[in-house]
């Protein structure tokens, strides 16, 4: 799996990890877990704040900095995104567009009448050209011809033995550091469906198909009840067969800003758990990007629609085979 690349969809919310037949967590596993954070919380940030030379000397070239407007709707608000190769995207209205003045391009998914405009600029262009024009009508238009402040989520991930500055950096303003909430749990007897590595259409009576497997995992996460029992009004769904009854299984899910650095460490780590024999045939590691990102995958536009969904899932097997899904709501490009 060294091709693998984790970074498909950039600002993640939730992820989970599935690993059958495993009642207690290894401590490598574990230490990766507690070590998803940290990220920031940034109140009334003014946008010019994020394209000054300081900034982008700071955090854009020392690293990969995330950043993402919080509490901002995609189909009704402005929203923003920095992403870790230096774009800053926006996404705005007709008539915010107009007051910057800003050159873009209409949203692929404004229909007839555009009401979306997304606008992106290149930081790391910025940098190099600081008394350049550009930089001046973009300075000017954030800082004077239309102020923009946005709550912001911000996230950094750097290599290098220097201690991340961003709260000393925004220290004029009202900056929490926050941790990622971890659940962790064993669920037994758990119904799994069968798999098998070089089957991804299923086979019937031997092995489920990989669309089959993600609903499934979707009502685990969801801590749906999958025994379809006739008095079950909540839910009828139920495990799709063939499937197995495993005594029990480890489920781990984080919420937060998730740098995807942390979620390739995790994917590693998983690829490793079969170093050694395991009873488990296979592990499931998925990821959940924000419905209101103003990007999907890469640098894709995002739509949104009805549920903005864009996600992707690795399922991980004994024989070192994997599988990766990736699926997104109905308004969406499809993955690359």
């Amino acid at each position: 799996m060294k091709n693998v690349n984790c970074q498909i969809s950039l600002l993640l919310r939730w992820v989970s990890f599935l690993i059958p037949e495993c009642g207690i967590l290894s401590k490598e596993l574990k230490n990766l877990v507690m070590e998803t954070g940290p990220y920031y919380f940034v109140k009334n940030l003014p946008l010019h704040e994020l394209i000054t030379q300081e900034f982008i000397n700071t955090f854009v070239k020392k690293g990969s900095c995330y950043a993402l407007t919080h509490n901002t709707n995609i189909d009704e608000d402005n929203t923003v995104a920095l992403l870790p190769n230096g774009k800053l995207i926006l996404s705005l209205d007709k008539d915010t567009y107009e007051e910057t003045g800003l050159q873009g391009r209409p949203s692929q998914y404004s229909g007839r009448k555009v009401m979306k405009f997304i606008v992106s600029i290149d930081l790391m262009d910025l940098s190099f050209n600081p008394n350049s024009k550009k930089y001046e009508r973009i300075s000017w238009s954030f800082k004077e011809k239309k102020p923009l402040k946005f709550d912001f989520l911000l996230a950094w991930h750097h290599t290098g033995a220097e201690e991340s500055t961003m709260m000393s950096y925004f220290s004029n303003y009202r900056i929490q550091e926050l941790q990622p909430k971890i659940a962790l749990s064993t669920v037994t007897e758990l119904q799994c469906p069968v798999l098998r590595s070089g089957a991804l259409q299923g086979e019937p009576e031997a092995a489920c198909s990989a669309p089959e497997l993600l609903d499934w995992l979707g009502a685990v996460f969801s801590r749906a009840d999958l025994t379809n029992e006739p008095n079950s009004f909540v839910s009828t769904y139920c495990c799709p067969q063939p499937s197995t009854v495993v005594a029990r299984a480890y489920l781990c899910t984080i919420t937060g800003f998730i740098l995807p650095e942390k979620i390739c460490l995790l994917l590693e780590q998983l690829c490793h758990y079969f170093d050694e024999p395991k009873l488990a045939p296979w592990v499931t590691l998925s990821v959940q990007g924000f419905a209101d990102s103003p990007v999907s995958w890469r640098e894709n536009e995002h739509g949104f629609r009805k549920g903005g969904e864009h996600l992707y899932n690795f399922v991980i097997f004994n024989n070192q085979d994997y599988w990766l899904q990736m699926a997104v709501g109905a308004n969406d490009d499809c993955p690359p």
